[in-house]
């Protein structure tokens, strides 16, 4: 689990001091820490082992993290969290980044309720800026939404960070044991069906994320995984009331028809 120093906190690759959890995901834990070499803070993801996955599968998984973390650390964009430095400490993989300190698009919505018309485009814009650069670098994000999305205090710069990362090579949205890789609400209905996972794929993430930011939820919220799933894939799309001003973008990156949607 890494070298204890000074005041207990873990050291990682004789470099990054792990000072403060920050946050946690499906795959991760995110740290404040610091980098003792260049005397700067940063933010270090440190992902955590899945021992459900056979050995393969997850010498895999590692492989494809390592793979994934050099091809975003080469993306140069404003609204692109910048990736430091991968390095592996006993057996796994640390993703060492700047650190943004701001909430997420997702608390500030939880803190101060949705956002107007003019603040979702601005969000949207840099987003989709984001996502053009990532695309042409041959990255896809694969998990775009308010949870991924940092307003930087101060600055209210908008930063698109946690990407594809480690997600097992050929993997589908649905496991073959039902278990879901990603995030229902915000992913395309191709993914949903296992069909194909495109660039195309992250533009409807982010339409999603504009109804979210706009009413407060994802249109595509439901009960149940079953629920979702339907929803997505083939029920009637109904944008919330307060998209009105956005609705042709919204809309535009909605459509079912990945060939068809808008910036495909």
């Amino acid at each position: 689990m890494g070298t204890e120093g000074a005041g207990g906190f873990r050291l990682i690759a004789g470099r990054y001091r792990l000072e403060e959890r920050v946050g946690r995901g499906g795959m991760g834990v995110v740290w404040r820490a610091s980098d003792e070499v260049l005397g700067r803070r940063v933010a270090v993801k440190e992902f955590l082992p899945d021992d459900s996955l056979p050995d393969d599968d997850a010498r895999r998984r590692r492989d494809r993290t390592f793979r994934e973390a050099r091809a975003v650390c080469q993306l140069r964009h404003p609204h692109i969290i910048v990736v430091h430095d991968v390095v592996e400490h006993d057996g796994r993989p640390y993703l060492v980044m700047e650190l943004v300190d701001g909430p997420s698009l997702a608390e500030r919505i939880a803190r101060d309720g949705p956002v107007d018309a003019d603040e979702a485009a601005r969000i949207g814009i840099a987003l989709l800026s984001a996502v053009h650069t990532a695309h042409e670098a041959g990255v896809l994000h694969r998990d775009i939404k308010p949870a991924n999305v940092l307003i930087e205090s101060g600055t209210d710069r908008v930063v698109l960070t946690d990407f594809g990362i480690a997600q097992v090579e050929g993997a589908t949205t649905l496991t073959e044991t039902g278990s879901f890789v990603g995030s229902p609400e915000y992913t395309a209905p191709e993914r949903m069906s296992g069909l194909r996972t495109g660039p195309e794929s992250d533009l409807w993430s982010l339409g999603a994320l504009l109804c979210t930011a706009l009413s407060g939820e994802s249109p595509f919220r439901r009960d149940s995984l079953g629920g979702i799933l339907h929803a997505v894939v083939s029920a009637e799309i109904r944008p919330p009331a307060e998209a009105k001003p956005l609705l042709p973008v919204v809309l535009g990156m909605l459509e079912r028809d990945p060939d068809r949607r808008l910036g495909a």
